[in-house]
């Protein structure tokens, strides 16, 4: 019986062996982290011609001082404080952990009492001791699953902590927009924001079990055995332990790395399906349904490839894996297990084949479960390398957030001497030195003045080298002029969502200023709150107004049809789809009566509308005192405007009063 037992008990002793190293560089790295800068944090600054060393850098992800530092900033935000719920919960986890070591080990040490009464024919002692067993199972299934729930629950918390922080910076000003539209480093923040992050935080807890449940059990288990069979048999698999996980640490190098390409794939993926979705109309017009799938294709046949190529990886990796955590240590567990009992003058090698067996099996038994304990870290050697692309991937997302919000973004593509590659009429020519933020803005009411301010695009094409004018309240203003010419560039720097590249720009606040599309947008929700968007509805009792008042707006649209329609201002439905074009145009104008700002950017927003309906709408904002800043080839529009302002895509303009020539001309 005794070799039968001894083989069972050794294997399973070294068949999970591997990885202990994971704590020595756990507190090397930690170590070095302290001392070490990080560059790309010391000097923000707008990068051209080439990418930040960033980005350069940013499909490197690997165990070392780089990672702990980024997950040291990363875990100060999921557990932002000693006495946060977080950490309260993780000390219920720590808590759980330690009492399910301690029924471990006292199942062992009862097992054994149990089988003992069985081999020793004592009935007594046999009901005894499977009553005390059975009596301590609701105990220990309790710790078990209060430990489930406190590993849930951290999950949770700590993802909703990091979300709500990121995205506090991403929805902050224009933040969202100039991710999309100004900086060129990240393509799909919507994986980063969902997926990445709840991986994350998945992975972060539960390296945070497997790391703290073996590293409690090793030191119970290492003492205990120790104290029974001396501390050269558990000593000599610790030795062998750590050789292995420095040489499988190394080699797991490439799965941070590939587990960042992997999700870097799947959003990109993601993205062009979200495009096929939003995009359906257009593509199903122009029968594109063949060329959309090449290009899904296309990048689902990258998406296998890699995969293909993680899997190739971890193929390599268990091979590597059972040869030196399982084979190997198998006749390292065989030695370690036999000290005690062969060497002469052993601390076993004198005692009887009753009590020799009955400690091997006590013994044995321990070391299995030193054994689970050590296979949990090789687990957690693998998992902190996944954890180290999942952070790296959040590090870079917030990394891009702070300094969009500082005001600095990246476009590789822009050449370093200040010249643009795009296609505008300029490429500054070495006049222009293309700084975003060298502009200065003046925040003033009543009136919009450009004084010597650029037009330029992030791409650097300079549509206008320098436009000056000024218009008070008042003074309505039709801006005309061919495509790409610069008439949305000139409303998008107004609006604040480009830079200024020199000159000053003198507007009102934010909120005195209102935006309205061709294709105006239309949120989820009920039918009130497309007329009130972005306000919420306790926000628009808070101002005073009521649904008497957006009946009234809806009437000046010619809209009051659409609350018997629709069922009311609390009908809910998808409104993009539910509206005509016209409808939501009108709905629009209606969004623009209710905030009565000071000026109104008006991009071909009324095309298709009525004309007479049209001039009903421009007739009431020139009532309500709303300034009009238009962009409309209809000539209809000219008799509602005092000036015009006409670029001419050459890099010129001129703003002029419109006079009765002028007038006649338009209509």
């Amino acid at each position: 019986m005794a070799p039968a037992l001894s083989k069972y008990l050794t294997s399973r002793t070294v068949v999970n062996a591997g990885s202990l190293s994971v704590l020595f560089w756990l507190a090397y790295i930690s170590r070095k982290a302290r001392k070490s800068r990080n560059p790309a944090t010391d000097n923000i600054r707008y990068v051209v011609g080439e990418k930040s060393s960033q980005s350069k850098g940013q499909n490197k992800a690997h165990v070392d001082a780089v990672f702990a530092k980024q997950l040291r900033v990363l875990w100060k935000i999921i557990v932002p404080g000693l006495f946060s719920p977080e950490a309260g919960f993780l000390a219920l986890v720590a808590a759980s952990l330690v009492a399910r070591s301690l029924c471990d080990l006292w199942m062992i040490q009862n097992g054994t009492l149990i089988e003992s009464a069985i081999i020793g024919a004592d009935r007594a002692k046999f009901r005894v001791r499977l009553f005390n067993f059975l009596a301590a199972m609701p105990v220990i299934s309790l710790v078990n699953n209060v430990l489930k729930y406190g590993l849930t629950e951290c999950k949770l918390r700590m993802r909703t902590r990091l979300t709500h922080h990121l995205y506090d910076q991403y929805l902050s000003g224009f933040t969202y927009y100039k991710m999309t539209n100004l900086d060129n480093r990240i393509a799909n923040a919507d994986q980063l924001l969902t997926v990445d992050v709840e991986k994350f935080c998945d992975t972060t807890v539960d390296l945070y079990s497997n790391i703290s449940k073996p590293l409690l059990d090793i030191g119970i288990y290492v003492y205990r055995l120790t104290m029974n069979i001396g501390f050269k048999t558990p000593s000599l698999m610790m030795i062998y332990l750590f050789i292995s996980g420095v040489i499988l640490t190394h080699l797991r190098r490439p799965t941070g790395r590939l587990t960042m390409e992997e999700q870097r794939l799947e959003g990109e993926f993601r993205y062009i399906n979200s495009r096929v979705i939003t995009n359906s109309e257009e593509i199903a017009f122009y029968q594109g349904n063949r060329r959309e799938k090449l290009t899904l294709l296309a990048s689902y046949s990258k998406l296998i490839s890699h995969l293909r190529k993680f899997m190739d990886f971890k193929f390599v990796m268990g091979i590597v894996d059972n040869i030196v955590a399982r084979y190997i240590a198998t006749v390292v567990g065989f030695y370690a297990v036999s000290i005690p009992f062969l060497t002469p003058g052993g601390a076993l090698s004198s005692i009887g084949q009753q009590e020799r067996l009955q400690a091997y099996y006590t013994s044995g038994r321990m070391l299995v479960k030193l054994a689970e304990a050590i296979g949990r870290l090789v687990l957690a050697g693998r998992e902190m390398s996944r954890l180290a692309g999942f952070t790296q991937r959040v590090t870079q997302l917030r990394q891009v957030l702070l300094d969009l919000n500082q005001g600095h973004y990246v476009r590789s593509m822009v050449a370093s001497n200040g010249a643009s590659n795009g296609s505008g009429p300029h490429r500054g020519e070495g006049k222009l030195p293309l700084i975003p933020g060298a502009g200065r803005l003046v925040i003033q009411d009543n009136i919009i003045k450009f004084d010597r301010v650029p037009l330029v695009t992030p791409n650097g094409d300079v549509l206008i080298e320098e436009l000056s004018f000024e218009v008070h309240s008042g003074m309505n203003v039709l801006v005309c002029g061919p495509n790409g010419c610069g008439k949305s560039s000139l409303f998008r720097t107004l609006g604040e969502l480009w830079p200024l590249f020199g000159g000053t720009l003198t507007k009102p606040e934010m909120g005195k200023l209102f935006y309205i599309p061709q294709r105006p947008y239309m949120t989820l929700g009920t039918l009130r709150d497309q007329v009130i968007y972005p306000h919420t509805h306790e926000q628009m009792k808070a101002s005073g107004k009521t649904d008497t008042d957006l009946e009234k707006f809806l009437e000046q649209v010619q809209l009051s049809y659409i609350l018997n329609r629709e069922s009311g201002w609390d009908a809910i439905a998808d409104w993009l789809d539910v509206l005509s074009g016209g409808e939501k145009q009108r709905i629009a104008m209606a969004r623009l009566f209710y905030h009565g700002p000071q000026f109104a950017i008006l991009d071909e927003c009324t095309s298709a509308v009525s004309v007479d309906v049209e001039g009903s709408m421009y007739q009431y904002c020139r009532e309500a005192g709303i300034t009009l800043f238009t962009v409309s080839h209809r000539r209809s529009l000219w008799r509602h405007h005092e000036y015009y302002l006409q670029m001419d895509g050459r890099g010129l303009y001129e703003f002029k009063k419109i006079d009765e020539s002028t007038e006649q001309f338009g209509s």
